[in-house]
């Protein structure tokens, strides 16, 4: 299969710039869905990722007709910065995202409403805070295998905080393999005691599953099917 090329651009960030990756998927329509992907590194190719990427390009490809192919914007970490960024120091790099990274592709290319944030570990314990503290602009949140243990589970504390989005759908995973599938086993259990049912949660845990790209990347396309089915 051919792969489509992608489209990338720096924003200022901070002191410097971060690299920012834009997947076009084939025949898109216009306006499109969207899905931002943290970690940006490990989102398409294996070049660059800690140990392999997602593939989200090719993910996305495969679609079927019944799922909405989402343009895939992919947000690179800042290495050694990653774990601040993705936690203690969110709310810098959330202001990023949405207000510099959304704001430039929907510039580009009109977006719908239909727009989820994504991720893995620290990625995925970011992008369910996002969309819980950012409703309006993100309807859902992709979490595989998600760090709920950092801070001592604090985002069980900001999460009881909130009030449940008005549009909110959410993907949450963990591999049978991981030390963190329990706390994401409690993760889902609250979110269906706040009204969550399987309309709006697929809570998928993956007994072989581990912590690494490559059980993310297998995870990948039902994640896509749940989230942006028509």
């Amino acid at each position: 299969m051919v792969r489509h090329p992608l489209v990338e651009f720096h924003l200022p960030f901070f002191s410097g710039h971060r690299r920012i990756r834009v997947f076009l998927p084939p025949k898109m329509e216009s306006p499109t869905p969207l899905l931002v992907l943290l970690d940006g590194q490990n989102v398409f190719d294996d070049l660059g990722s800690h140990s392999g990427g997602w593939h989200a390009d090719l993910a996305v490809s495969r679609l079927p007709s019944t799922v909405a192919r989402p343009l895939v914007v992919a947000v690179d970490h800042g290495h050694q910065h990653r774990m601040h960024e993705l936690w203690s120091g969110l709310e810098h790099f959330q202001s990023f995202v949405t207000t510099e990274v959304v704001p430039t592709v929907a510039a580009r290319w009109p977006l719908t409403a239909h727009r989820a944030i994504g991720g893995s570990s620290m990625g995925g314990l970011a992008a369910l805070a996002i969309h819980f503290r950012n409703p309006d602009l993100f309807a859902g949140a992709l979490c595989m295998s998600p760090s709920f243990w950092v801070q001592h589970g604090r985002i069980f504390d900001e999460l009881r905080s909130l009030p449940v989005p008005r549009l909110s759908k959410i993907y949450l995973d963990a591999g049978g393999k991981e030390r963190l599938a329990p706390l994401a086993a409690k993760m889902a259990y609250e979110l269906t005691q706040r009204g969550y049912g399987p309309d709006r949660l697929m809570w998928r845990p993956d007994a072989r599953g581990r912590h690494h790209e490559r059980h993310w990347q297998r995870r990948l396309p039902k994640a896509l099917r749940f989230l942006f089915h028509k």
